[in-house]
């Protein structure tokens, strides 16, 4: 049985730092893609961070260049996202996901495609107050 379940979120102030966990099982990890999805109440889901299944290749959106971090842990099968100097605009759920990485091809912005991806997880919420 698949599953994906992120931990981590929370309320914080702005310009604060934040680390949302992703454990997954039921799947062979270092075979998927892994990213990061965040929706806010009345948008659209938006890719914030993707790694490629080695964990050599990474991906961000403009928005948190620079200031977020995605990284794998191969032994527990665990995905991460640092997040340092968070805004307001930061402030939604945040879902992991994972898509096969050897069926689709994944740079050029695709890894941004919510479509790509067979698993998701059921989010975890961070919440920033300026």
């Amino acid at each position: 049985q698949v599953q994906l379940v992120e931990s981590g979120g929370g309320a914080v102030q702005a310009g604060g730092s934040l680390r949302i966990s992703c454990a997954t099982s039921g799947f062979q990890f270092d075979r998927y893609f892994m990213s990061w999805f965040r929706q806010a109440p009345g948008k659209e889901r938006e890719g914030v961070a993707g790694i490629a299944n080695g964990g050599g290749t990474t991906y961000y959106a403009d928005s948190v260049k620079d200031r977020f971090t995605i990284s794998r842990d191969f032994h527990t099968n665990t995905l991460y996202l640092q997040m340092n100097n968070l805004e307001a605009e930061d402030t939604a759920m945040y879902y992991c996901a994972a898509g096969s990485q050897t069926s689709r091809i994944w740079y050029g912005g695709r890894w941004k495609n919510p479509q790509q991806y067979d698993y998701w997880g059921r989010g975890t919420q961070v919440t920033v107050s300026s």
